[in-house]
């Protein structure tokens, strides 16, 4: 199995695991700031692409220029999202029954880790495109059924049908690369040498999982500009 959906979880998982070993509630702390940092350059990447092309910062262009789409591993296995849109105006609302992410954190017993991380996430990267967009996660598959999503006066027509623009996606060991150094510089800057160590830590549990290649390809973006599209 290559890079897709479920490994950017695991990696997400051990860093939460490695903070709140290491630092308690203060790696919790670290691990959700970590999150939102993450999630808001993915957000600024896709707002300078939008930007590039001219186009407005609504929600309807946050969901073209996304950066992903369902693997065919995480299909094969039965995991992909799959999303029922309860409302489209004015308040676009949507019921996620069943995701690759939920998948991965409760494979590896780590709810709580899956808890912090989807409640704030896609918010995150909404605000990082657009901070004036009013993305809200109430619910998640961790402690319910489904997760809920609501982007507040979204702006989308009836018959709204998402077509992304293929120029944005990234692959997921991008993906799964931009998560560990974002999350590496965060550690490094709150608990300097021993966050180090943790993220260090999180790459040896990679490696583990997926071998040694997996972990030399996520160390070859050491140097990469995460910040620009």
């Amino acid at each position: 199995m290559g890079f897709n959906e479920m490994t950017h979880a695991f990696l997400a998982a051990k860093y939460y695991v490695r903070l709140t070993e290491c630092f308690g509630e203060r790696g919790k702390a670290a691990f959700l700031h970590a999150a939102r940092y993450y999630a808001e350059q993915r957000g600024r990447r896709m707002a300078q692409r939008a930007i590039r092309d001219g186009k407005d910062l609504t929600y309807e262009t946050y969901c073209q220029y996304g950066e992903w789409i369902s693997t065919n591993e995480v299909k094969a296995l039965g995991f992909a999202n799959r999303t029922e849109v309860k409302t489209v105006s004015p308040d676009y609302e949507m019921h996620i029954h069943v995701c690759p992410w939920h998948e991965q954190f409760k494979k590896m017993g780590l709810t709580e880790a899956g808890l912090v991380y989807c409640s704030d996430l896609d918010a995150s990267i909404c605000r990082g495109f657009n901070p004036e967009l009013v993305y809200e996660v109430s619910q998640t598959l961790h402690d319910h059924a489904f997760c809920i999503q609501t982007v507040r006066n979204a702006g989308l027509a009836e018959g709204f049908r998402l077509e992304k623009n293929s120029s944005g996606l990234r692959s997921f060991e991008y993906h799964c690369a931009h998560l560990y150094w974002a999350f590496y510089e965060v550690a490094t800057a709150i608990f300097g040498e021993e966050g180090e160590a943790a993220a260090e830590g999180v790459l040896e549990d990679f490696e583990e999982a997926y071998g040694k290649e997996a972990g030399a390809c996520l160390k070859g973006y050491q140097d990469t500009n995460f910040n620009v599209a």
